[in-house]
């Protein structure tokens, strides 16, 4: 079994950087692709950005390529999401998740396992 815990969230204004931490437990960290997703009030969850297992390839929605960039450390248990550029648009509660022993991305959130408790990002304009 595997526990996403998420750090990082908070208010900020646009234009400003947030860092979001994803603390894993269990034994099978290093070998799961992971992903963050974010879901807005009223909105349905969606992709944001996807690692694989060895960090060598990431995959980005569209509106984050560019100001978004996820990372990993397997020795910590620990996927990343450095966030720069925020634009009010990006205020959501944005989600860990993992793919089991699934080393490949995928945007697909019905192919993640394990789900954070989620932290809330907030930017004002």
């Amino acid at each position: 079994q595997v526990q996403l815990v998420e750090f990082g969230g908070g208010l900020v204004q646009a234009g400003g950087s947030l860092r979001l931490s994803c603390a894993a437990s269990g034994r099978t960290f290093s070998t799961a692709a992971m992903g963050w997703f974010r879901q807005a009030p009223g909105k349905e969850r969606a992709f944001v950005a996807a690692i694989r297992s060895s960090g060598d390839i990431t995959d980005y929605t569209d509106s984050v390529k560019g100001r978004f960039t996820i990372s990993r450390d397997n020795a910590k248990k620990t996927v990343y999401l450095q966030l720069n550029s925020l634009k009010p648009e990006d205020t959501a509660v944005y989600y860990c998740a993992g793919r089991g022993s699934y080393t490949s991305t995928s945007r697909a959130a019905r192919d993640y396992v394990y789900w954070g408790q989620g932290t809330q990002v907030t930017v004002s304009s």
